[in-house]
């Protein structure tokens, strides 16, 4: 049996956003409104909590890009989220420096403690684990950056731990 495709949905931001967009625009030269393509990836994240293919789409519309052009700068970026991720997002440094001070064992450590492998999500959505490429804190490894704001440094099994206890207690306090 041949199912109808899916209609995709075009993303629609809201009036915010495009103000957002709008300003981000004005800061650079008319020729060159493509510099804004970061900054307009990053509204589109925190208004839709990750950037879509129709969302890159609308970007590169929006700033006279082609699309793939903005898909490039999506998917170098490890801050842009292209699927739906957890209310904590935890990038764990696994570049060269790091695993020589365990980073691979932090990692390790936190898919077994959230029972889900690198590039997983918890089943209550809680918590995306992923791998990151180089955090700029070599000497502070094992490191761990948290929803892409908070980097946690010298992160041993114990202080994982508390960093997961931490994260589950505050959700659990938001209403």
């Amino acid at each position: 049996m041949i199912s109808e495709p899916t209609p995709t949905r075009t993303p629609v931001l809201s009036a915010q956003a495009l103000a957002r967009f709008a300003r981000e625009v004005a800061k650079y030269p008319a020729d060159q409104k493509q510099s804004a393509v970061m900054a307009c990836l990053t509204i589109v994240q925190e208004e839709q909590g990750f950037v879509s293919a129709d969302s890159e789409k609308l970007v590169a519309d929006y700033l006279g890009m082609a699309p793939i052009a903005v898909h490039e700068v999506t998917t170098f970026y490890n801050m842009y989220n292209q699927r739906p991720v957890g209310t904590y997002k935890l990038n764990v440094c696994t570049n060269l420096p790091c695993q020589l001070r365990d980073g691979a064992r932090a990692l390790k450590h936190l898919e077994h403690r959230l029972g889900i492998t690198m590039g997983g999500t918890t089943a209550d959505g809680l918590f995306t684990l992923q791998q990151s490429e180089c955090l700029g804190a070599c000497a502070d490894s094992p490191v761990v950056l948290v929803n892409d704001l908070t980097m946690c440094s010298f992160m041993s099994n114990e202080k994982l731990d508390q960093l997961v206890d931490g994260l589950t207690s505050a959700a659990a306090k938001q209403p």
